[in-house]
């Protein structure tokens, strides 16, 4: 059986890497950025003023001036102005600092009186007090941005500090999400008591949504060979990624692997040696589609989603590795069978600053609601059955 590490890897090399299109600033928080970007000017792109106040020669300042005459006002967007000898010139903050200034006295240091800043009493300037310096954050030309990473808030107002109004990032990936099972109705719906609520697939469409993917649409297709047949071949047709929940274990109403290699879609693997999500499935489809068939019981499918799914899109997307993160028990958990253990967790820490990892195990893999509590899982290695509290273990977060 295939182990996690090795379904992560044949994933990774099974999934195409996505196409690159241009898109608006604008539209781009969410996206991966796929190229450089480079600064377009110093910044700041001039001596910038920080403090309201008054732009005075600090030399004026040292030869014992303490009252200074108001020549004019400059604020914010105004052109840079010159300074006389022994004058000053009302200063806004944001302003470009006045040719032969290089002091700024702020206002609450003065008190104005017929047109004639006086500093107060005692008062101790410094020669280039309250300026930002040009292209002391950075010099024209400098890379600002590398390429591989998830375009932030933070990341837009560089790229528009850039003169940038549009940026190439990965094209969006068109995906698919399809729940099988006759005994799934969607909520509103008149239930039956032998029936069970449609959960997957919106869930798996709004964990995608978190990570960035929003391109998802999801139906539900009863356990009859023929339907699946049909409406996968429309959605392998419409799709990048096919996303299935259920239909994948050995049962006699488990078609989802005939159906696949019916219509061209290759196995990689079936079954990874984990717990839940053992009997997960993947394989590309006749133009190089990524099938992701994922096990019917909701705590199998929410990990093998975040597990596989996201990062296997974020690959393909071409983003960077995330780097591991890791947490410590906070108590011991013992798992007996030779299977990777993914068990949901409570993040917590202690006053060391050290983040802590709270077992929250479901009663089984159909226990989805207790999964709203935690805050991810943790991988506990086959080959261990003792963790020890104090053990530090991969953590991945929802």
């Amino acid at each position: 059986m295939t182990s996690p590490r090795e379904a992560r890897e044949a994933i990774r090399r099974s999934i195409p890497a996505l196409d690159i299109e241009r898109v608006p600033v604008a539209h781009a928080a969410g996206r991966a950025l796929r190229q450089s970007v480079l600064a377009e000017r110093d910044q700041p792109p001039f001596d910038r003023v920080m403090m309201d106040g008054i732009a005075i020669a600090f030399d004026d300042f040292e030869d014992g001036t303490r009252a200074f005459p108001i020549r004019a006002t400059q604020a914010a967007g105004d052109a840079q102005q010159t300074l006389e000898r022994r004058a000053c010139i009302e200063i806004m903050t944001g302003a470009s600092l006045p040719d032969g200034a290089d002091c700024i006295v702020p206002v609450e240091r003065i008190g104005i009186t017929g047109g004639v800043a006086a500093i107060e009493e005692g008062y101790e300037a410094r020669r280039g007090q309250f300026i930002h310096g040009r292209g002391s954050d950075h010099k024209r030309g400098t890379e600002l941005l590398r390429q591989a990473r998830r375009i932030s808030a933070m990341d837009v107002a560089v790229l528009l500090s850039c003169g940038l109004t549009e940026v190439d990032v990965s094209r969006a990936p068109v995906l698919r999400v399809i729940s099988t099972g006759n005994e799934l109705v969607p909520a509103g719906e008149p239930i039956e008591a032998h029936q069970i609520r449609l959960t997957n697939g919106p869930a798996v469409i709004a964990m995608l949504a978190a990570h960035g993917y929003r391109d998802a649409g999801h139906e539900h297709l009863t356990d009859d060979p023929a339907v699946l047949e049909k409406r996968l071949d429309v959605h392998l047709d419409a799709a990048d990624v096919l996303v299935l929940s259920g239909g994948v274990s050995m049962g006699k109403a488990d078609f989802v692997p005939q159906v696949l290699d019916t219509l061209g879609v290759s196995a990689v693997f079936h079954g990874i040696s984990q717990r839940p999500g053992r009997p997960m499935w993947f394989g590309t489809g006749p133009r190089g589609q990524a099938v992701f068939a994922l096990p019917g019981n909701p705590v199998s499918t929410l990990v093998c989603c975040r597990e596989y799914l996201i990062p296997a899109l974020d690959a393909a997307s071409g983003l960077g590795a995330v780097r591991p993160e890791f947490a410590s028990l906070t108590e011991e958990v013992t798992f007996e069978p030779a299977l990777t253990c993914f068990m949901p967790v409570r993040l917590v820490s202690n006053t060391g600053g050290q983040l802590l990892a709270m077992p929250a195990p479901t009663n089984t893999s159909g226990d989805f609601t207790s999964l709203a509590s935690t805050d991810g899982y943790v991988e506990l290695a086959a080959g261990e059955t003792r963790f020890p509290a104090g053990t530090a273990v991969r953590l991945t977060r929802w």
